[in-house]
């Protein structure tokens, strides 16, 4: 549904700048000292932050794609039922009244479950559910949590209100009208801690979150909201928390360390600039990182300006680890002052579930895995996506025709009707399968794991030409005679599986022999070669024709139809259309890996 513009206004202003949460103050801290005499040491007190981020809807150790427990090799566990222990336990030990809990962002999307209550079970309906990952986190108890950019996948509408359904403050401070330039969302709050035999300490959280939302999830936001760069608004915010008596601030930033950004030069924005954040903007203490899904228990960054030292972490994702911060402070010449900042992180695999968030999220997480393992049609042999990162593979051919076919469709009747249609597709995942015999929501939800959406695209043969070339540079450069190691293959500059494209209906080779930028060859449409002023629809999805991953001319092509049924969905209608899953109705080899001519395969 469309945003009401007045009720965003409205709430744009409620939650606008200055506001500020009283943080609720509890027994002293042991480490209070009483007060100072001479020859007696001087007043201190130890806060705790504990951080999650990147949760992605993962409530219990659950893989709905399995049907299974989740398993790793490294053996991992996820979910905040565990992660719910771990806070238990560091509350018990440090006092709940001397701690924080906070999180850095993308909690409503990413499994069937939060997927389950955005679109089947919508929390947006009338008399609709409370969000399960909001039931979990006020049950846990977090303080303060900053914006993800998933959170904005499901539109502003779903995300206002699982805001609403939180009883904390979902932070945003770069999250502004587009118009007015006013924060849209609360962009700190502050906490005020008690000591015994000495003033209190108030501590600071602000919330930053990703410029790429502006490109991610523009269908969404262009011309509601504006998503400026992290160390412009952190060095706007931060001296007014300082102002505000702030002794403590911690950043909690959707943002990871890197200095990076997937989206090249179409934002002026960095994506990754949490360390930059710390570096470049004075009185910060500690950040909470988040966004690249990494396991950095400490890392330690030195303020350009002041020469202090500012202390990282990341809890890697989907509640497996949790960051812990142990912040000291000294009462020195009438003001608190941070002594020392150290960090760590915990293991979920470490400890059970909280049986109260098991007891609280029981039904609805039945509900989910019903829902997933409905059965929709069968298939005739299993397809699997093992291979698909290097060889040509049925199961990615299938979401490459569905795309095709609802594209067409799409189309008929318009000015872009006779206009070829070509679709690109991923292999996200190297471990899905659809098994031979019944196929349910589950096998197909499995093969495409994001909530990705269908836009078409109009490009020519030129265009598409330098799309693929771009793709190829996925591949290790592997000379002719050299041993090939399917391990060592792909990835080539750490690009991940999501950013290497299969496109459909024309035919080619990629040599990696050659240096990327010139390893497509024997591109043909038809069967003839391709003619480089040819107009083609490219079905794609919305995060690539949004810029994401950083593939050339997709993101200023023009957009000739989108909608906003995921294609995970598409899937499912088309399979239950058929009923029968057979690779001779939509696969096909469209291309192939060579050297010198010759296929490696």
């Amino acid at each position: 549904m469309p945003l009401n513009r007045r009720k965003f206004l409205k709430k744009s202003a409620v939650t606008g700048a200055g506001v500020a949460l009283a943080g609720a103050a509890g027994a002293p801290a042991a480490e209070a000292a009483e007060g100072k005499r001479p020859g007696r040491p001087a007043k201190r007190y130890s806060l705790t932050v504990m951080g999650t981020t990147d949760l992605h809807g993962h409530v219990f150790n659950w893989d709905y794609f399995k049907d299974a427990e989740y398993k790793d090799a490294a053996g991992n566990a996820q979910g905040l039922a565990r992660i719910s222990t771990l806070v238990n336990r560091i509350r018990a030990e440090k006092g709940r009244e001397n701690t924080l809990l906070v999180d850095a962002g993308d909690t409503i999307q990413g499994t069937p479950l939060t997927y389950y209550y955005a679109k089947v079970d919508p929390i947006t309906a009338k008399g609709g559910p409370v969000h399960p990952m909001a039931q979990a986190m006020n049950a846990i108890g977090y303080d303060a949590a900053a914006l993800g950019n998933h959170e904005f996948n499901y539109g502003i509408e779903t995300l206002r209100k699982f805001e609403s359904q939180l009883r904390f403050p979902l932070l945003g401070a770069n999250a502004v009208d587009a118009k007015t330039l006013r924060p849209a969302f609360q962009p700190y709050v502050m906490k005020t801690f008690c000591v015994k035999g000495a003033p209190p300490v108030k501590v600071a959280v602000l919330g930053l979150t990703n410029p790429g939302i502006a490109i991610w999830d523009k269908a969404y936001v262009q011309g509601k909201l504006a998503f400026p760069g992290l160390e412009e608004q952190a060095a706007k915010w931060v001296p007014k928390l300082k102002s505000l008596g702030a002794d403590v601030v911690i950043v909690s930033a959707h943002s990871g360390s890197s200095g990076t950004s997937s989206y090249g030069d179409q934002l002026p924005y960095v994506e990754n600039s949490a360390a930059l954040v710390a570096q470049q903007v004075p009185d910060i203490d500690a950040v909470l990182v988040g966004h690249a899904h990494l396991e950095i228990p400490e890392l330690k960054v030195v303020n350009a300006k002041t020469g202090k030292t500012v202390v990282l972490s990341e809890p890697l994702a989907f509640a497996e680890r949790l960051s812990v911060f142990d912040v000291e402070l000294v009462f020195e010449k009438g003001r608190w002052t941070v002594a020392s900042v150290s960090s760590k992180v915990l293991n979920s695999n470490s400890v059970a579930d909280d049986p109260k968030i098991v007891k609280l999220l029981g039904d609805e997480h039945a509900k989910v895995v019903e829902y997933v393992n409905q059965v929709v049609g069968s298939a005739t042999e299993t397809l699997t996506t093992v291979e698909a990162r290097y060889k040509d593979a049925p199961i990615i051919d299938l979401i490459t025709r569905v795309q095709e076919d609802v594209v067409r469709a799409a189309l008929a009747g318009t000015e872009y009707a006779s206009v070829p249609v070509i679709a690109q597709a991923s292999p996200f995942s190297r471990t899905s399968e659809i098994p031979a015999g019944d196929v349910s929501i589950r096998d197909l939800s499995g093969l495409y794991v994001y909530d990705n959406t269908l836009v078409a695209k109009l490009m020519t043969g030129a265009q598409v030409r330098a799309y693929l070339e771009y793709s190829a540079e996925y591949f290790v450069q592997t000379a002719a005679g050299a041993v090939v190691d399917v391990e060592k293959l792909t990835n080539a500059g750490g690009r991940p599986d999501y950013n290497y494209d299969y496109v459909s209906g024309l035919s080619y080779d990629i040599d990696i022999a050659r240096a990327a930028g010139s390893r497509i060859r024997n591109l043909t449409y038809q069967g003839a070669a391709l003619d480089d002023a040819q107009k083609f629809v490219l079905a794609v999805n919305n995060y690539r024709a949004n810029g994401g991953g950083a593939f050339p001319f997709v993101a200023s092509a023009t957009e000739v139809w989108s909608e906003s049924t995921e294609i995970r969905t598409r899937i499912a209608e088309w399979v239950t259309a058929k009923g029968v899953l057979d690779p001779a109705d939509f696969a096909s080899v469209d291309w192939k890996l060579t050297r010198d001519g010759t296929p490696v395969f």
